[in-house]
């Protein structure tokens, strides 16, 4: 693909879907722009898997120009081993995310297809991005149609919600842009290849304030522990398809943040509050577990589940060895695909039902079987089954936790525990025992459609169980190299 940019392409095809969506779009004819625009953006993306170059170290498919010379900025795009993985992630649930809501979104259908296209190009652009501005600009961007699909489309509490939404995240990019700006004036530049070089210039101190500075804004995103409240209501209230963007790749944006600038560029900060977001990640992993397996709404259940399993993540990311970093990254895959599948899932029988209460479910197993099949797959995938995804994930985050100390490793055990137990009840009372009386009246088995939006996932959770290689071939290289650039323990 030389001479092709193919990153950019990739980045604004979506917007200029969205954009011919507005103009173009009404009804059936706002759906099918949106699903022929993502379908090519991952036409663009996927021949990307097999022409990179996993043994490289260097960014590959780059692409530079000139953009704002009077602060040194330049338009800088190119994808690492453990960059593009996301990007292909943030291309297939876009797709997902238009089959789903084919016919459950009825409003406003051409704004609201714009918005999930205009979510993609700054998914995509933020992973693609090779200095900190550019990066900085789709972190914000991702804000305004998430926004839109919480507070326009959500439930009944979408505007508390969506503003909840809002103003976590405002508070915390409001401190990396002072992070950014303050490292532009020491570095004089925001090439994140060029910051590695030049952050001998920051003292142990100003890397430790900077740390602080860019952690507040990544551990909004994540959502790490006591920052996650916005979480539960952001999913409760947000349609189907913004509960896969938030799950699947919105709260992946904190912990990629964390690879990209935090373990490279600040590697000082890192040691500082190490120890600190070590104990913050496994209280998240167990706190989490805890309150998941008290709730009654099936859709703050997976969303509370999500603070547990993204505490694994922060785990994985701060033990500073191999097997927890690969792991941490491996695991961002694995549970954008698993939270992704498990909230189609919830949406997809809501559409039926009308309600979310799990004691309001039973028995759904005996008039939805291919339903109750996929649900088990999902479910038994989150819980770490081995031979599916998540296990091989979990497995190396648990052995790195354990170099870095027993303690660690075993709570996040602990954690597992938890989890298997709050996946199984949940199951047990939505599929098990005699179906309610007011569900026999309903067909709940799923249709062509809704089946051929979860086989994708379905396939991912089997593949990637039984080849983890399909993405820990990618990180060898890169993660290597990044232990060795200082982030080390």
């Amino acid at each position: 693909m030389s001479g092709y940019p193919v990153l950019t392409v990739a980045t604004f095809l979506p917007l200029a879907g969205a954009v011919v969506t507005l103009f173009a779009g009404g009804g059936r004819r706002a759906r099918w722009i949106g699903l022929v625009t993502t379908l090519a953006t991952l036409a663009v993306v996927a021949p990307l898997y097999w022409q990179f170059d996993r043994g490289s170290t260097a960014l590959q498919f780059v692409e530079t120009a000139e953009w704002i010379p009077e602060w040194d900025v330049a338009y800088g795009m190119g994808v690492d081993g453990i960059s593009l993985p996301f990007i292909l992630l943030s291309a297939v649930l876009t797709v997902l995310c238009v089959t789903v809501s084919w016919k459950a979104v009825k409003t406003r259908e051409r704004e609201f297809y714009a918005a999930l296209l205009v979510a993609e190009t700054a998914m995509i652009g933020l992973f693609a991005a090779s200095n900190l501005f550019l990066f900085f600009v789709f972190w914000e961007l991702m804000v305004v149609p998430m926004f839109l699909l919480i507070g326009v489309w959500g439930g009944p509490d979408r505007v508390y919600a969506a503003v909840k939404f809002l103003i976590f995240t405002l508070a915390g990019s409001v401190l990396m842009l002072v992070g950014m700006i303050a490292l532009q004036t020491a570095c004089d530049t925001l090439d994140f290849k060029a910051l590695v070089l030049a952050r001998d210039a920051l003292g142990s101190k100003e890397q430790a304030w900077l740390f602080a500075a860019f952690l507040a804004a990544f551990a909004v995103k994540v959502p790490m522990f006591p920052v996650h409240t916005w979480l539960p209501n952001a999913h409760t209230e947000a349609p189907t398809a913004g509960s896969v963007i938030l799950a699947g790749i919105l709260l992946k944006m904190g912990a990629y943040g964390f690879l990209r600038v935090s373990l490279p560029i600040l590697p000082d900060g890192v040691e500082v509050f190490r120890t600190f977001l070590l104990v913050v990640s496994v209280v998240a992993i167990v706190y989490g577990a805890y309150v998941t397996l008290v709730q009654t709404d099936v859709k703050r259940l997976i969303a509370y589940s999500s603070v547990s399993h993204m505490g694994f993540v922060t785990l994985g990311i701060f033990t500073l060895n191999q097997n927890g970093v690969e792991g941490a990254v491996l695991q961002m895959i694995n549970h954008g695909v698993i939270s992704a599948a498990l909230f189609l899932c919830v949406g997809m029988i809501y559409e039926r039902t009308h309600t979310r209460e799990i004691a309001d479910y039973g028995g759904v197993g005996k008039v939805a079987p291919a339903y109750a099949s996929l649900l088990a797959l999902f479910c038994l995938a989150a819980a770490g089954l081995p031979g599916l995804n998540s296990f091989v994930g979990e497995l190396l985050i648990i052995g790195g936790a354990f170099e870095t100390g027993a303690w660690f490793g075993a709570l996040a055990i602990w954690g597992v525990a938890l989890g298997t137990a709050y996946l199984v009840w949940l199951y047990y009372r939505v599929v098990m025992g005699a179906t309610k009386p007011k569900l026999q009246a309903l067909k709940l088995e799923l249709n062509a459609r809704e089946l051929a939006t979860l086989a994708p996932l379905a396939l991912l959770a089997v593949g990637l169980g039984l080849h983890p290689e399909t993405v820990l071939s990618f990180l060898h290289a890169p993660v290597a190299e990044l232990l060795s650039l200082g982030a080390g323990p």
